[in-house]
């Protein structure tokens, strides 16, 4: 199996479509995340852990907590300029969403560093398999509202998961 990192034709004239001089579409992209490949989910996830330690370092879960609202609210409006300017839907460089999830998840950690891996491994796991009902929220929410629930969900999978693993001692 190769591993492709290059951007596709389709990839280079979905970004030739879009404004990067508008910061709606940095923010769905999460500074570039979204523009990496393979997987710019994985990426977008990965690139949220490090402001989400941040953010808990300067005020602990109460700053990851304004910040998911503030990345959801923003978010769906990045979404939806993304989605204008390129005629698409749920494409796979808007990673605002996975952003959002991950720091859902990250609430559990306390940033212990396992813990931390593990709410990456879950949250991406829960966003790839899509179990129900992550899968609804993707099918049945339109646009922008169902690109982002998805996200939110697995989150809040990844979130009870993690805190089991801290229950069980883990951490």
């Amino acid at each position: 199996m190769k591993i492709n990192f290059a951007p596709t034709p389709e990839d280079i004239a979905i970004v030739s479509k879009l404004d990067r001089k508008d910061p709606y579409i940095w923010l769905a992209v999460w500074g570039g995340c979204g523009f990496m490949r393979p997987a710019p989910g994985t990426w977008g996830s990965a690139g949220a852990i490090p402001v989400g330690v941040i953010l808990y370092m300067i005020a602990g879960n109460a700053a990851l907590l304004f910040a998911i609202a503030a990345v959801v609210y923003f978010g769906l409006k990045a979404i939806e300029k993304f989605q204008q300017q390129t005629n698409t839907n749920d494409h796979s460089m808007i990673v605002v969403d996975e952003v959002a999830g991950q720091w859902i998840a990250l609430l559990a950690t306390g940033m212990q560093p396992l813990l931390v891996l593990a709410a990456f491994l879950f949250f991406r796991l829960f966003d790839i398999t899509k179990i129900w009902p992550v899968s609804w929220c993707e099918q049945k929410l339109p646009g922008a509202r169902g690109v982002m629930a998805d996200d939110l969900a697995a989150g809040v999978y990844a979130f009870i998961c993690v805190m089991g693993l801290r229950y069980a001692g883990f951490g």
